[in-house]
């Protein structure tokens, strides 16, 4: 019998997988990971997306307050950030977690500065009639 573990991201969190490339400056000199450790953004490509802000939902009115709310009257907000995307985000925000051998870095929606989305473009001259 196989077991199949998955990584699932809470609320309103973005799983990141770091950039640990050597960063060098425009003339060519390598920076090394005492100037790195110093920067107060970092950088890394979102692997998941949780779910996005809980809201509970207004239409679901209770039939009686002692029950409290059920997991069918929660919604969510979702997050502007989508798996693919290449994003900024604060330092000292970060957890940092491994899962199956592999470094990741859990980040609230709220820590991002900055995302580069690509997306591919048709270009006029693509086309052939």
């Amino acid at each position: 019998m196989k077991t199949k573990r998955e990584l699932i991201i809470v609320g309103d969190r973005v799983l990141i997988e770091p950039d640990d490339k050597i960063d060098k400056t425009t003339s060519g000199l390598f920076l090394p990971p005492t100037v790195k450790e110093k920067d107060k953004i970092m950088t890394g490509r979102i692997i998941k997306v949780g779910p996005g802000y809980p809201v509970n939902d207004p239409s679901a009115i209770l039939e009686e307050p002692w029950k409290g709310t059920t997991s069918e009257s929660i919604r969510y907000i979702p997050l502007q950030a989508q798996e693919g995307d290449y994003a900024f985000f604060l330092k000292d925000a970060v957890i940092e977690i491994e899962f199956e051998e592999k470094k990741y870095l859990i980040v609230p929606h709220s820590a991002l500065v900055a995302l580069i989305r690509t997306s591919i473009v048709e270009d006029d001259n693509d086309r052939r009639f």
